[in-house]
């Protein structure tokens, strides 16, 4: 059995860091999102009852119902979830990526990214702004409606007539620039979101005859919101994964995600089941005015990051990271990610280190050596109005000896 893993794991290590992801459109997710309908409200995380989802998550899909106007009242909107006249799913199945609570409603614009390599598609709502009050982190109210509504209207179809002129943005290559200049694509993705600025600026010059102020508000959003590029690149992760995914006998994991209530992942060579634990520790910063008793745990799955050997995996290349910490327990996390997966990346490199990202973890190996993957990420606060706190989330080790024995009864 030995031998016929270590062969589906290079086959599996070989689809994910062989992935082409391209972005080839900015749609409405009715248009493009496979299962998507006006009365489907997708969220992050396992799939989970509506009554089982709490806190945050359930606020945000609340907003969501309103947001469509499928409702007017937040007890209506209740109602209509209640009675399954509005079904919440999970993203994943969609092929989706739900950054924090993840929330997809079916007229929001979506990136859709296109790995050229095995023809699979992936999905991201997009960025409305900077926080700290962002839908996705469970804010409701006028201004968030408004930034809502600045996506749907102006950066959603100018981005979109961009990016149809130029035969689509090849993304690899802008990810491939970004880690030597600071960026690890999850917590930071400032390079990256300057390189694809500069990227579509002469298409942008083009049409800007046609929509010059759209074009005006387009290049000021970008410029003013660094993080604008990780919703596409967690689109790209997605793409890659998915690829990853559904190899016989492979025990790499292609996906981490969270919800209001746990933790999981999956392996490609055990199907669609995601093996579940506890919520992973937060060892990082907290912000001015918040604390631990302050964090919701509002679902999340931008950690396809460091799934995809990103993130977490690659801080080392990102010493610009704010709240990073010192820099030799930064060193000394990222060298520990090497002896969890099965190989380094061909392309992405990490300067420090003079060699390849880590990639592609091994849920055996995660076992043998007792170590964790480390995820950069945000932890936002329970009552909607903004981030908590930013820096290491390190992942409980249940999800993995869950899969472990999984495999072990299903493979001997």
């Amino acid at each position: 059995m030995t031998a016929q893993r270590d062969e589906a794991n290079r086959l599996a290590l070989k689809n994910l860091t062989q992935a082409e992801p391209v972005l080839v459109d900015v749609q409405r997710a009715s248009d493009v999102v496979p299962g998507m309908t006006r009365h489907t409200i997708l969220t992050s995380g396992p799939a989970l009852a509506w009554s089982e989802i709490t806190g945050i998550q359930r606020q945000a899909i609340v907003h969501a119902v309103l947001y469509e106007k499928l409702a007017t009242t937040t007890a209506e909107a209740e109602a209509l979830l209640d009675a399954g006249d509005v079904r919440v799913e999970p993203t994943q199945p969609h092929g989706c990526v739900g950054v924090s609570t993840g929330v997809y409603t079916a007229s929001m614009p979506v990136y859709v990214v296109e790995n050229r390599t095995g023809g699979n598609r992936a999905f991201c709502h997009m960025l409305e702004g900077n926080p700290p009050r962002l839908f996705v982190n469970g804010a409701w109210g006028d201004d968030v409606v408004e930034r809502l509504r600045f996506v749907d209207q102006v950066l959603a179809p100018t981005l979109a007539e961009v990016i149809r002129r130029s035969g689509g943005i090849p993304l690899k290559p802008i990810m491939r620039r970004a880690i030597p200049m600071g960026d690890e694509l999850h917590t930071r993705n400032d390079a990256a979101t300057l390189l694809f600025t500069s990227t579509i600026l002469p298409v942008l010059l083009d049409i800007v005859g046609e929509r010059q102020d759209e074009v005006r508000s387009t290049i000021q959003f970008l410029q003013a919101t660094p993080f604008s590029f990780m919703r596409m690149g967690v689109a790209a992760a997605k793409a890659a994964l998915d690829a990853a995914h559904g190899i016989e006998g492979s025990s790499m994991v292609t996906g981490m995600i969270h919800s209001t209530k746990e933790f999981a992942i999956r392996v490609s060579g055990l199907g669609d089941r995601w093996f579940c634990g506890p919520h992973p520790e937060f060892q990082g910063k907290f912000f001015w005015g918040s604390s631990k008793e302050d964090v919701g745990w509002a679902g999340g799955e931008s950690s396809v990051m460091e799934t995809v050997g990103l993130g977490g995996f690659a801080q080392a290349a990102a010493f610009a990271l704010p709240f990073r910490g010192p820099v030799d327990q930064m060193i000394e996390r990222n060298l520990r990610m090497y002896d969890i997966t099965l190989g380094e990346n061909p392309e992405f490199k990490i300067p420090y280190f003079d060699r390849g990202l880590p990639v592609g973890i091994d849920i055996f190996k995660v076992i043998e050596t007792g170590i964790r993957p480390v995820l950069n990420a945000v932890v936002i606060r329970r009552d909607g109005e903004g981030v908590a706190g930013v820096g290491p989330l390190v992942t409980a080790i249940e999800p993995f000896q869950a899969a472990a024995a999984a495999y072990t009864e299903r493979y001997g």
